[in-house]
């Protein structure tokens, strides 16, 4: 296709124009810089952990932060795809599909925190602008207590 001629979306597609497909195809699912500054934080700290991991082998999802033994699952939500009440704002191009995407989103984090829950885990959500230190601390805390709960250190 020449720079001339201008792409146009396939009927029933997501993207509203090639740019728009590039750029949200270029948004990271993982490893996002505020996951990233985290996971540092609690590394120097000593804690070691999963990344990208499925808490539980059987539910198709992966939390961005797994203690196994402790059983804390860990979620960096971005305030775009999981609907922050503070950021949140719909798209001015289809609108429609990107808000029931955000709401499909959001109600799968709720099925995702009522089965971790169920099956004995502690679910630790936070907002991408949270603070990396407050969130930190707030993690390795709730770890640590779980730990002891657990009657040993590790976890």
């Amino acid at each position: 296709m020449s720079d001339s001629e201008q792409w146009v979306p396939p009927p029933g597609s997501w993207a509203s124009s090639a740019a728009r497909r590039r750029n949200m195809q270029a948004i990271k699912a993982r490893d996002t810089k505020p996951e990233r500054v985290i996971r540092q934080l609690l590394h120097a700290q000593g804690f070691r952990y999963r990344v990208a991991a499925r808490p539980l082998a059987d539910l198709r999802r992966t939390a961005d932060i797994v203690f196994r033994p402790a059983k804390v699952a860990v979620f960096i939500d971005g305030c775009y795809w999981h609907g922050c009440p503070e950021h949140y704002v719909s798209p001015k191009t289809n609108p429609g599909y990107w808000s029931d995407k955000v709401a499909r989103n959001v109600a799968r984090d709720r099925d995702t925190d009522e089965n971790l829950i169920a099956a004995g885990w502690l679910v630790l959500r936070f907002w991408e602008h949270e603070p990396s230190t407050t969130c930190a601390d707030k993690i390795a805390a709730m770890v640590i207590a779980r730990r002891a709960a657990r009657g040993n250190g590790k976890g």
